[in-house]
């Protein structure tokens, strides 16, 4: 799309600047299959031609299904809890007192927040990527693990031996896969393989989870490969076994083979796809919901309170010389977290705050946003904060443009992303519009908050593997974090449940679930001469802070720097990330169709 300002002429590819990797050359005896030869899918879907290789896409936002060689067939490609928002919640239960965001020097007793090297899976191939996680598994298994408030985060169990994870679970059987995998055994007979030495150490239970992945694995193989029928019958053995209401790894599996199962229905034809038009103006998709399960979440569960006290922390230092305030919020939801800038605008001494705004997008419909900004008035007027709320509604994300939102002269501009980008990946002109008005408005800050997971892979195997990987993760957090709330963890993942499903059942512009990782962002907003601001420490401390006021997650839930930007993870594994951008307002360089 053609533009004054930014002369595009192609979407931005979202999957074609994630790393460069040398793909292993495997090959099999007595096949007819041309290409190479990938031990989790049999073969890769690609063939010898990297100009062609559809893992590689050289243009184009989204693929559908990833290709197969010319032998090969074409692949194929519950509503949350509308519980109402409690009368009786109180926005002070999650920002107490003691909590204020301000600005201070960091303690000398402060740990630091460690750099992490960003590495991009996007390229690799299923083999690899299983390689990479099974790799990880002797670190997590033999060394001790520490979390923020230096705890060493172990789960001990009987003679002192670490319980593994649910994660921890995925990994061994990644190890195992790759081991068998060139092995000629059949599906049932390779998954009932001894194994040797592989699993020794492992509890019973232990041994049957490893096992029971396996056949999800396997089954995801076979749907890779369109073998329906092949596998239909690995999906009964993992459903006859697995259960939503057992320990995490049969959850997971449950909530996995019933997506796999969904999207053998739609290749067989018995789904009939959704259409585009219906799929943007769901809710739990689009992540437009403030019903009751947010906001409990948001109080037992670390990473969004983490992701948003150290943005706003940002954001409190930025207009710190500031009396007008405006805030563009994109995904208002609960608005809790505002009442933590609220209190600290309220204990200014110097610059008294004139006007504090906040204006939220919504769809058309959504009367959940004006009760919101009712009790957000609420919450300033306790703190005799001068505060207006604007609710700006749209029919879709396409329709936003400048006359919308009415910024004046002397406002300092905030503009606040909260896990709402990623939704648009799919329909790029719909991504890009919004940054050109968002470059326009020419705020002073734009704080980003996104999962730090890549769920955008045009392979499907490849996107399976590290949606499986991710939500492990998520589920022993909820399991940690929600052990003595068994219905909300229930509810939570019933909710994570249409997550999964939107990963591994659906594909085109039906898949609007497409987390990308950091690198990719950077990519895209250095498209529009985006720069990064990075954090303070007194954001980094902030951060820390937080993680402190959840005793059950303390041992377990990390902050890592990359770059200018912060990762908060579960036990070392990125789960999501915040940054913060400016929109440079010099010429810049011009490369081709992009602007630097």
């Amino acid at each position: 799309m053609d533009n004054g300002l930014f002369p595009f002429s192609s979407p931005f590819d979202f999957n074609g600047i994630q790393g460069n990797y040398n793909l292993p050359d495997f090959e099999k005896d007595g096949t007819v299959i041309k290409g190479k030869h990938d031990p989790l899918l049999g073969f890769q879907e690609i063939g010898d031609d990297p100009d062609n290789d559809p893992v590689f896409p050289n243009h184009g936002l989204y693929q559908n299904v990833t290709k197969m060689s010319e032998n090969q067939e074409q692949q194929q490609g519950p509503a949350a809890t509308k519980s109402a928002f409690s009368d009786e919640f109180s926005f002070s239960s999650v920002f107490s007192g003691n909590m204020a965001f301000q600005e201070f020097s960091r303690p000398e007793n402060m740990k630091p927040i460690k750099d992490c090297n960003m590495q991009s899976s996007c390229r690799l191939s299923s083999l690899e990527l299983l390689t990479n996680y099974g790799n990880g598994f002797k670190k997590l298994r033999f060394s001790k693990y520490v979390g923020s408030d230096g705890g060493d985060g172990t789960d001990e169990r009987g003679g002192g031996q670490k319980k593994l994870s649910a994660e921890e679970i995925m990994r061994v059987t990644g190890a195992r896969y790759i081991q068998l995998s060139d092995m000629r055994y059949d599906d049932f007979s390779m998954i009932m393989h001894p194994f040797g030495h592989a699993l020794s150490g492992l509890s019973d239970d232990e041994t049957k989870d490893v096992e029971l992945v396996h056949l999800l694995l396997t089954a995801a193989e076979k749907v890779g490969y369109e073998q329906f029928e092949r596998a239909n019958r690995l999906l009964s053995r993992c459903e006859w076994i697995a259960s939503e209401r057992a320990n995490p790894v049969q959850r997971i599996v449950y909530y996995f083979a019933e997506a796999l199962r969904e999207r053998i229905d739609k290749g067989m034809g018995r789904i009939i796809a959704k259409e585009p038009e219906m799929i943007f103006k769901t809710g739990i998709e689009n992540g437009l919901n403030t019903n009751l399960i947010s906001v409990r979440i948001y109080e037992h569960v670390p990473f969004f309170q983490v992701t948003q006290f150290i943005g706003i922390q940002a954001i409190i230092e930025k207009v710190a010389s500031a009396s007008k305030i405006h805030i563009i919020d994109l995904e208002l939801r609960s608005g809790v977290q505002w009442t933590g800038l609220m209190q600290a605008l309220s204990e200014r001494e110097i610059r008294h705050v004139e006007i504090l705004k906040i204006t939220a997008v919504g769809f058309v419909g959504n009367e959940k946003i004006a009760e919101t900004g009712k009790r957000l008035e609420s919450v300033a007027a306790s703190f005799k904060l001068p505060f207006s709320f604007i609710a700006v509604y749209v029919e879709d994300m396409e329709d936003i443009k400048e006359e919308l939102f009415k910024i004046g002269n002397d406002e300092s501009l905030v503009v606040f992303c909260p896990l709402v980008l990623r939704t648009m990946i799919s329909r790029p002109t719909c991504l890009e519009n919004l940054m050109r008005v968002m470059k326009n408005l020419n705020p002073t800050i734009v704080i980003v908050i996104e999962i730090e997971a890549n769920h955008n892979s045009p392979s499907f195997v490849n996107r399976f593997i590290e949606a499986l990987f991710f939500y492990s993760t998520f589920f022993d957090c909820l399991d940690t974090c929600l052990e003595h709330e068994g219905e909300l963890r229930a509810g939570v993942e019933s909710v994570l449940c249409n997550g999964i499903r939107n990963i591994v059942a659906t594909e085109g512009k039906e898949r609007v679930v497409r987390s990308v990782k950091l690198e990719v962002w950077s990519a895209f907003f250095a498209r529009f001469r985006m720069t990064e601001l990075g954090f303070s420490e007194s954001s980094l401390y902030q951060g820390s802070l937080v993680i402190k006021q959840f005793p059950s997650a303390a041992s377990y839930c990390t902050l890592d720097k990359c770059g200018k930007s912060v990762i908060v993870g579960w036990k070392g594994t990125p789960v999501q990330s915040v940054s913060a951008w400016k929109f440079s307002r010099d010429r810049g360089r011009v490369f081709g169709n992009y602007r630097f």
